[in-house]
């Protein structure tokens, strides 16, 4: 009679490491969906963002434009052609700043830098400064 509830005992642990794993499984298949939703709402908000610039670098080019025209001053020539060449180059360089930063932050598994990631750095330096902040108060 022993070596039954042995025997039962081994086969309720077998199954239950077979159910965990399976459940390590789930969550393994449910964590990567939720990354790759997250990373293709990043990209989709990176584009929409990266269209607005577009569209307020334009506009800025429209109106400078104008304004050397409306002055006299050739807006394909001299100074207003290199004024909107800079606005240009500045617009370029904002661009490629920010998509380098967001393949960082998804590199790094932080779609947001809101999200904890999983180390203790921050409550060792929130520590530190609560430590700090309670030896001024009693100095």
């Amino acid at each position: 009679m022993a070596q039954i509830a042995s025997i039962a005992s081994l086969a309720l642990a077998g199954a239950s490491m077979q159910n965990q794993v399976k459940t390590r499984k789930v969550e393994a298949r449910t964590r990567e969906a939720q990354q790759a939703a997250q990373q293709q709402y990043l990209e989709s908000q990176q584009a929409a963002q990266q269209r607005a610039r577009q569209d307020v670098l334009a506009r800025s080019i429209a109106a400078t434009r104008a304004r050397f025209a409306a002055g006299g001053v050739s807006p394909d020539e001299g100074s207003a052609a290199a004024l909107v060449a800079g606005m240009r180059a500045d617009a370029a360089q904002n661009e490629a700043e920010s998509a380098d930063f967001l393949r960082q932050r998804l590199a790094a598994g932080r779609p947001s830098l809101l999200n904890a990631n999983g180390d203790l750095q921050g409550f060792v330096r929130a520590t530190q400064s609560f430590g700090s902040i309670a030896r001024n108060l009693l100095d």
